[in-house]
């Protein structure tokens, strides 16, 4: 309802003090607040009832009303019962904010305002949008006559001659206008949607109200965040209000966002009220295929559980037999398969950051050439602790010396997704991501899981606020451990390690990290015994101890490499 509305209904008792100009701004909500700074409660769009208790003096009416204007609130009325006329000051700063203020007749109470407003408010929003909403929602529905947001991104071009765009946080293209056919229009750049996903995040993590404008050469875009949670967005003139709270960085980065080539500050409420409401249809779409994935991170957490614990590899096969299937339906034969490790950190927060790093983790790897309606069910992705595991099947892998790296590449990876998240995590957050290689076995799982870790403390040691490192780039040693077969891990490093432990034990004699401080000072008796504190006969005497409990000499350049891998591996 209007504002000018209100001032006609004689049994309000309402009289206008300024403002006359502004009367056709739209009533959204009503409350009702003698606080000084209501802005917690506060959506936009509210008129807002005070009884003036929260003035001592003339100087409290400007931040008063600053507040207000600055949260979106189209009118104030002020009661007269307790100072009597309303008092000038408040007068002028309405005046200075464009904030229609009205006064209320002391014999009318704010109940019967707010009854008022809140009945027409919610009769005009059903007439006006019900049938809008329930056409999109049954758009929206699977089966024949669904087909997705694709469908109301059409609608909303061939009903409002809006062009626009559903984009994950990663900056993937989720869906679109029809590109081909009457009405179509060309299709949205790789780089454009890049663009757009980084400049909402980086406008998301400043708390600025959405939708968020952009203007990318001679085009202009508004930018609404698609609340995940089926949460509802509150509006009002000033827009959409950005998430707060200890989770809002997570919560940014998991969100889809509708781009919309237009500029939204130029809309009617009515308009930017149906926008909302499809951001609203989309978001139920999105908790549709969350809880789609919820088999196939299922089915990611049994495999990564039994990799994890040793079991064995017939075990692991057994499980990824039944994996396969879902995964790749339709696929005849056990398919190749890579691990991808995702880690997100916070400044201050050390642990805790699986479940956003698996939400991202999804969003990254979903293929943009899969076809069918869901093809993000090519991957499953776990999470434990701080880090993200993604097994991601291949269905054929080229023939080894044929020129072609199989799978996903890290360096492909990161160029995808570099430029958006960075604008997310600038300031305080990092991601870094590690690739393994492909295998073809259960046997090989945990080796590429090991690689793929290792890859990502590669990337980790780099500048950068988003970084990958594949398996092309781990040359030494550590390429070479994660293969070995477990028994011969235990045998070997129980043979050389057991013995010294066993003494450590009984005498206290730390030999194991004499040991580790000796070949890290690469045979150096001078450099060790500085490092560990001690009288370098005390070193000699504790080398020569671990040379006699385990029959090698240290002076060998074959038995220090023994030690080494001994260590590593253990």
């Amino acid at each position: 309802m209007r504002l000018r509305a209100l001032l006609e209904t004689d049994a309000l008792g309402l009289k206008l003090l300024g403002g006359e100009d502004e009367l056709d701004r739209t009533v959204r909500g009503v409350m009702t607040t003698d606080l000084r700074d209501p802005s917690r409660y506060l959506s936009g769009g509210e008129l807002v009832l005070s009884g003036l208790a929260w003035r001592r003096d003339a100087a409290d009416s400007e931040p008063f009303v600053r507040i207000l204007a600055q949260a979106g609130v189209v009118a104030l009325a002020a009661g007269e019962a307790e100072l009597g006329e309303v008092p000038e000051d408040l007068v002028v700063a309405c005046a200075r904010h464009r904030l229609p203020l009205f006064a209320v007749n002391e014999s009318v109470a704010f109940a019967t305002i707010t009854e008022h407003v809140v009945r027409q408010v919610s009769g005009e929003r059903a007439g006006d949008l019900a049938a809008v909403v329930d056409r999109h929602r049954r758009m929206m529905t699977s089966g024949p006559a669904g087909g997705g947001p694709d469908v109301v991104l059409d609608l909303l071009g061939s009903d409002l001659d809006l062009r626009a765009w559903l984009l994950s946080p990663a900056g993937r293209l989720v869906a679109g206008p029809k590109t081909s056919g009457p009405g179509a229009g060309p299709a949205l750049p790789a780089e454009l949607c890049a663009r757009l996903a980084a400049e909402h995040l980086a406008a998301a993590r400043t708390g600025r109200r959405g939708p968020h404008r952009v203007t990318l050469g001679a085009t202009t875009y508004s930018l609404f965040p698609i609340r995940s949670g089926g949460r509802a967005p509150q509006t009002g003139q000033a827009g959409q209000a950005a998430p707060s709270g200890p989770d809002a960085r997570e919560s940014m980065l998991s969100e889809w966002l509708l781009a919309v080539e237009a500029d939204a500050g130029d809309w009617p409420e009515e308009r930017l009220d149906l926008l909302h409401g499809v951001t609203q249809l989309i978001a139920v779409e999105r908790d549709r295929r969350d809880a789609a994935r919820t088999v196939r991170r299922r089915l990611a957490q049994e495999v990564l559980e039994l990799v994890q614990t040793g079991a064995p590899p017939a075990e692991i096969a057994a499980r990824l037999r039944v994996a396969a299937p879902v995964l790749l339906p339709g696929l005849g034969s056990a398919p190749h398969w890579q691990v991808v490790v995702a880690r997100v950190e916070w400044e201050g927060q050390a642990a805790g950051t699986g479940p956003v790093a698996q939400s991202l983790l999804e969003e990254i790897l979903v293929d943009p050439r899969a076809t069918g309606p869901e093809p993000s069910d090519r991957i499953a992705v776990a999470h434990t602790g701080d880090e993200a595991v993604a097994l991601v099947p291949l269905p054929a892998v080229p023939a080894e010396g044929d020129g072609d790296e199989p799978g996903i590449l890290a360096d492909a990876l990161l160029a995808a997704v570099r430029d958006p998240l960075s604008a997310g995590l600038d300031g305080d957050g990092r991601l870094t991501l590690g690739v393994s290689a492909a295998v073809h076995s259960a046997e090989g799982l945990r080796g590429a899981l090991e690689e793929a870790r290792h890859a990502r403390r590669v990337a980790a040691a780099r500048p950068g606020r988003v970084c990958a490192a594949g398996h092309q780039e781990l040359a030494s040693h550590v390429l070479l451990l994660p293969f070995v077969p477990d028994d011969v891990r235990r045998a070997f490093t129980a043979r050389l390690l057991d013995p010294l432990r066993d003494y450590d034990r009984r005498h206290r004699a730390e030999l194991i990290p004499t040991l580790e401080a000796f070949l890290d000072c690469d045979g150096s008796w001078t450099r060790c015994a500085t490092r560990l504190h001690l009288h370098v006969n005390t070193l000699r005497y504790r080398v020569g101890r671990i040379e006699q409990l385990t029959g090698r000499d240290l002076s060998r350049l074959e038995d220090k490499l023994d030690f080494f891998l001994a260590l590593r591996m253990s």
